[in-house]
């Protein structure tokens, strides 16, 4: 095996069935009790098949201009709409955004050609998931650079997912949130599908399953479109395809409505460009991010003034679920949307109470006295905890706390995070996930904070420790051969190989010194004649000096160094190498030289 060391030198490194099996794996239960069973568990399993691919979560609400040339195919086509933006500014897709759907499209054609799952669906999904990734905020390689959250799925009208990715893709240890270009549940990306793997796929052949990347999450949308054997080319086939995504009339409406208007014809344009939609169907719930998934200065879902558009919210209801048929505020039976009472008379109305004031958040408190440790490359010890408190010193529960690391650091939270937001529990406690050190040592900060509160941070100390040195208690040769030379002459490449053992174990990475030695073996001291190394990394004249020390050798992953190229001078005899250890260990080895024209 070669060896791997550093030189220091010391002279003188298809059908219903099987598409109900498919939708069985998205998502976590939207049954109250049911999630709480779940969460309580470390690995809750995989959700069942009435929960959406997004978690039923906002989604934009606008439609294609005036001008969108070709109105929705089939049974739920509609209308012509007036849109926010001009024909051609919305035709335009950000280039790395049109890359991934035509490349999706491309990778499925080749291994689900019945599929026919065209790029424009993709486009349509995308475009009122997220506005096509924000307009297009990408990097060179597809990832998103911000986060892309839904809001959180905590059963205020959405589906109620208790966690189950221990917050490693959405930063929530509460619970999921759809995330990334195409909104994908955690629990759908890593748990669902038909063999229960996940939907997640690797777009870009980077070697990562990414619901970040816009490459990653748009081919893994599409394998999940055409699931259960579907044909894209049926109607029937494609609007169930749309409605596994969002079970939501509006919803389809919406996407074919997008769909339609850019198979009429699109262009690329700079990424990060993008016509970002405004409107957005989204609940106002106490405890739920203010549109998460877009930028702080949209206003989703409002009118003028910050006033609530309901006229743009198909359904009209802002709950983020499907409005039902016959439902509407206009349905018969109950005139402009109220009961009658009985015998005809006007209906009364009863003032609705106002909800309890939920205590507020004046303060954050360490908990624990003690800093953060840990050795290079492993978890630390402990993880960073505080306590929301309101101005009584009482616990406010249901806060959001954020744990912030300095990049620098080389320390990650899960899924190689530098921040991620926990929600306090009843307690009013709020714990980081588990914190893994880089290799890099040294002390930092972990900042926790009140989102949305002028609370003080609070502020802890961690440390992270250089790995102990591997030990090794015994070295020995992988061969009996005796080591012979002629003088003038280089020994036989790679001749010296030894194995490092601590307590008969294979010992890697260990620190080996080698040394030419005389033979005085009680005081042994670096010699001044017979073999010798070079030093690899000197230029000009200085190339063949004899180097008689050598550190910073290390054994490989298998216990094993082979020693650098050994030379001799003109001394014939018997020389003895000497090879050592920090931890005692010494093997020495005999190296002859024969005299030259011997």
């Amino acid at each position: 095996m070669a060896a791997t060391f550093r030189r220091r030198l010391q002279r003188g490194a298809a059908s219903t069935a099987v598409a109900a099996l498919v939708l069985a794996a998205l998502t976590a239960s939207q049954a109250p009790g049911a999630t709480e069973a779940a969460a309580a568990r470390k690995q809750p399993p995989p959700p069942p098949a009435d929960t959406p691919i997004d978690g039923g979560t906002a989604y934009y609400t606008d439609l294609p201009p005036l001008n969108s040339p070709v109105p929705p195919r089939g049974s739920h086509g509609t209308g012509h709409h007036s849109g926010s933006a001009a024909g051609p500014a919305e035709a335009g897709l950000p280039a790395t955004v049109l890359a991934a759907y035509k490349k999706a499209e491309s990778a499925i054609d080749g291994s689900d050609p019945g599929c026919r799952l065209p790029w424009q669906l993709l486009a349509g999904i995308g475009k009122v998931e997220s506005g096509q990734a924000r307009g297009g905020v990408v990097d060179a390689e597809g990832t998103t650079l911000q986060p892309i959250l839904g809001p959180q799925l905590n059963g205020h009208g959405f589906a109620r997912i208790a966690d189950t990715d221990g917050g490693r893709y959405d930063g929530d240890l509460t619970h999921d949130r759809a995330v990334g270009p195409m909104q994908f549940i955690p629990s759908t990306w890593s748990q669902g599908g038909p063999d229960h793997t996940g939907w997640g796929a690797d777009g870009n052949g980077d070697g990562k399953k990414d619901p970040n990347n816009v490459f990653d999450a748009a081919l893994a949308a599409g394998h999940y479109l055409c699931a259960g054997g579907r044909d894209l080319a049926d109607q029937n086939d494609l609007d169930h395809a749309i409605l596994g995504y969002n079970n939501s009339e509006d919803y389809l409406r919406t996407v074919l409505s997008w769909y339609a208007f850019y198979r009429h014809g699109t262009h690329g344009i700079p990424d990060g460009r993008g016509v970002l939609p405004e409107h957005r169907r989204e609940p106002r719930t106490a405890g739920d991010d203010r549109d998460a998934r877009t930028g702080a200065g949209e206003q989703a879902g409002r009118g003028p003034g910050g006033a609530p558009d309901h006229s743009r919210q198909p359904g009209g209801s802002g709950t983020g679920k499907p409005a039902k048929p016959g439902k509407g505020p206009h349905h018969p039976g109950k005139p402009n949307g109220t009961d009658p009472t009985p015998g005809g008379g006007t209906p009364t109305h009863k003032p609705t109470p106002k909800p309890p004031t939920e205590p507020r958040l004046t303060a954050l408190a360490r908990v624990g006295d003690k800093d953060l440790t840990a050795t290079a490359g492993s978890e630390f010890t402990a993880s960073p905890k505080v306590r929301a408190e309101d101005a009584a010193g009482k616990p406010v529960a249901g806060a959001p706390v954020r744990f912030t690391l300095p990049a620098s650091a080389g320390a990650r939270f899960p899924g190689n995070r530098t921040a991620v937001t926990v929600t306090t529990d009843k307690t009013g406690l709020a714990t980081a996930p588990a914190l893994r050190a880089g290799d890099r040592t040294g002390a930092f900060t972990v900042r926790a904070t009140a989102v949305g509160r002028s609370a003080p941070a609070v502020d802890f100390g961690a440390t992270v420790k250089a790995k102990p040195a591997p030990k090794a208690d015994k070295l020995t040769r992988t061969s009996d051969k005796e080591l012979t030379a002629t003088a003038g002459q280089p020994f036989a490449e790679d001749a010296v190989e030894i194995k490092a053992t601590y307590r008969g174990k294979l010992a890697a990475g260990v620190p080996v010194t080698a040394t030419m030695v005389t033979g005085d073996p009680d005081h042994p001291v670096e010699n001044d004649k017979g073999p010798y190394f070079k030093d690899p990394e000197a230029t000009g004249d200085d190339q063949d000096d004899p180097v008689r020390t050598l550190t910073g050798l290390t054994t490989d992953a298998h216990g094993l160094l082979k020693l650098p190229k050994i030379y001799t001078d003109t001394h014939p005899g018997t020389f003895l190498l000497r090879l050592t250890t920090a931890d005692g260990a010494v093997l020495t080895v005999k190296l002859k030289v024969a005299p030259a024209g011997s």
